[in-house]
This record gives structure tokens, sequence and C-alpha cells, in this order.
């Protein structure tokens, strides 16, 4: 036997172990990490959240649905926070909780109906501006600054008295004001993005103007839009109970916060109750979407 034979063969060396890497944070984790370590925004979110599940179940937990209409008791007039009623009663003896949670209802619908026709009318009239540039974007852009330059409560009211003072009326008004941050938010946008490579590819490709516009711009832009909804949504509570509140909005006896802090508000200061937690409830409200869109600029990474 040979001594290579003899020799005993050698062990493969064995394998280093590697290093193991950290898996990477999806956007979308990052975004979440940074949402999160933002307390107020996370707060401000958990409080819709329940105030959204508080307007939806409303005809079931409230304790006195009845109330929403324009029943009397008078036995139970202007009623200080009691077990009976955990925030009063108002002037005519209606339970004020059950009045707010219904108020909710209306608030989270004008908050719909509202940004739903401004992004409607918005969005695509900046986007056209941006898009087209020259005497096209001179005039609309021109179109937005004339509306602009007329205070959003005041425009508002206006066109709700020609209208008519209605709610319905008073959410057509607003939608119809609030569309001019919304153009100029996509107009900006629009001019940054379609300098952009990939639109040069979609144009080079033979894409028409509507394909470039709303499949390639406009989903580029969504972040922008998010932020800003959830913004404008808080300002638009605030100015829609202003218009019941100055009686251009909903009418007596609906359920709405500001019409009932201008209805309580002559029972100042010895029925603070009344006026105190619908006007409360427009605090927490337009506070949380405020920390809510602050939230969702950290999410999305914008500035």
């Amino acid at each position: 036997m040979t001594l290579s034979a003899m020799r005993s063969p050698t062990p493969p060396p064995a394998a280093a172990p590697s290093a193991a890497t950290p898996r990477r944070r999806t956007g979308l984790a990052r975004g979440w990490h940074r949402f999160r370590s933002n307390r107020l925004a996370f707060a401000g979110t958990l409080v819709l959240v329940v105030l959204l599940v508080v307007a939806l179940l409303a005809p079931w937990i409230a304790p006195y649905p009845d109330d929403i209409a324009d029943a009397v008791h008078f036995d139970v007039l202007l009623q200080p926070p009691s077990w009976q009623h955990w925030m009063g009663t108002d002037e005519a003896g209606r339970d004020v909780l059950t009045r707010v949670m219904y108020g909710a209802r209306l608030s989270f619908m004008m908050v719909a109906i509202v940004l739903s026709i401004a992004v409607a009318i918005g969005v695509p009239v900046g986007l056209v501006a941006g898009y087209f540039g020259g005497r096209i974007e001179q005039l609309l852009m021109r179109i937005t600054d004339v509306f602009s330059a007329v205070p959003a409560l005041v425009l508002a009211l206006a066109i709700t008295v020609v209208l008519g003072p209605s709610l319905e009326n008073a959410m057509i008004a607003l939608g119809f004001v609030w569309w001019r941050g919304f153009a100029r938010i996509a107009h900006g946008r629009t001019l940054s993005i379609k300098q952009e490579n990939f639109i040069t590819v979609a144009r080079t490709l033979g894409a028409s103007h509507l394909h470039i516009m709303f499949r390639e711009i406009l989903p580029n832009m969504t972040s922008s839009l998010l932020v800003s909804l959830s913004l404008n949504a808080g300002y638009a509570i605030l100015v829609g109970t202003s218009l019941s509140f100055l009686g251009a909005g909903a009418s007596p006896p609906a359920a709405e916060w500001g019409l009932m802090v201008a209805t309580s508000r002559h029972y100042l200061p010895d029925a603070w109750w009344a006026s105190m937690f619908p006007g409360l409830a427009i605090f927490v409200t337009v506070m949380s979407f405020n920390l809510l869109g602050d939230g969702l600029r950290d999410f999305l990474g914008e500035d």
C-alpha cells in the first residue's frame, strides 16, 4: 500500500459562517415606524377611529335616540350632567350626549361630501393646467387666484345664501370653495412630475395626453393629496359648523355641532354644558384631523 493510499483524505474546509445581513425594511414598514413614533399623530388617529365608530353606531348606542328630532321634555330642561344625562340636557330637555353622537355622523358626512367635490374639481384643473401649460395654464390658474382672493368662510356663506340656507347647500358651497387648494397642489406636482424620464418615455411610446395625466402623473401625486385631504378635513368641519352657527347651514332641530353651540349660547354661563360639549367635540375632531395629517406626512415621507 502506498503512502498516498494510507494517508487519510483531508476533510473539506468548513464554510465560513456568512454574516447575517439585516432585513431591509420596506418603505411601508419605515413609514409605519415613523408614524408610530409620532405619538400625537397616533393618538389623533385613535380618537378619529373612536369618533367614526361612535358615528356609525349612534342609532344603537345613543341613550336617547328620539332626542335628535324636535322632542321637548319640560321636566328636564337644562339639567346639568348627571348619571341619567352624562352631558346634561339642552334648552328643550334633549340629551346632549345623544345629539353630540349624531352630530358626529353629520360632521363625517360633511367631510366626505365636501372633499369629494373639491377633489373632483380641483385635481383635474391643476392637472390640466400643469400638463399643458401656456394659455391654458394662465387661464385656469388665474381663475383659481380669483377664488383664492376671497376667504373660504365668506365665499361659502355667500354661495349658501344664494342657494338657500340648509345643510346640503352648505356642503355643496364648501365643495365649490375648497377645490382651489387641491388645484394648486395638483398644479405644482404636475409641473414637477412631467419633467421625469418616465413621462418622456411614455410620450415616445405614443401614450395619449389622458393616459399620461391620469395613469402616469396622477398616481405619483397621491401621497401629497392624501396629506392635504387629512389636513383640510378638520378645516372643512370648522367652516361647516361656522356656517351652521351663523344660520346658513343646518336648521333646527338637526343635531349639528355648530347649530347646537348657536342655540345654546344664550344660556351661558348658567347652562354651560349645552354649548361646551358640542364645542369640545368640534375642537377634538379638528385637532385629531390635523394630527392625522401630520402623521401621514411622516408615513408617506412628504416634506
